[in-house]
């Protein structure tokens, strides 16, 4: 017998989606990919030369979409890669690359900021830990099948 979701849960879904949607109307703003707004986030982020597996686990992304987006970055001339230990690659801006850091990523983290700073202390922390319980626990129920 199909179990059918609870209204709360999918409201729940429905606001993650509209997360994905956001970002994914930010990046077509500039141009780009959704992957290549994550590799450009990531580079902000953990700075320059860090790896493919870095973006993909930052942004639970697939393998072969960051590769293809990255070779594309390279192409374009907003990345470039250096060869690290044994396959790795590190992953570096260009400053074509970081001048579009500085226009484009930049000012999304300080809206980031702004939107979750105008939570108060306490509701940013309850948030967290929410999501922290629900994300274990549907880890949990998913390992079991």
């Amino acid at each position: 017998m199909q179990e059918k979701s609870n209204e709360l849960l999918m409201d729940f879904n429905k606001m993650n989606k509209e997360f994905d949607e956001l970002y994914h109307k930010v990046a077509s703003k500039m141009g780009i990919s959704d992957s290549a707004f994550s590799i450009f986030y990531t580079l902000y982020d953990l700075g320059d030369g860090c790896l493919q597996r870095d973006i993909c686990y930052e942004f639970f992304a697939n393998k072969q979409t960051v590769n293809s987006s990255i070779r594309k970055l390279v192409q374009e001339g907003y990345i470039y890669l250096k060869q690290g230990a044994g396959r790795d690659k590190h992953i570096f801006l260009t400053e074509a690359g970081k001048a579009f850091v500085a226009r484009y990523i930049v000012p999304v983290v300080q809206k980031e900021n702004a939107a979750f700073t105008a939570l108060k202390e306490e509701e940013q922390k309850e948030l967290l830990r929410l999501e922290s319980i629900y994300m274990e626990s549907l880890r949990t129920k998913l390992n079991e099948l």
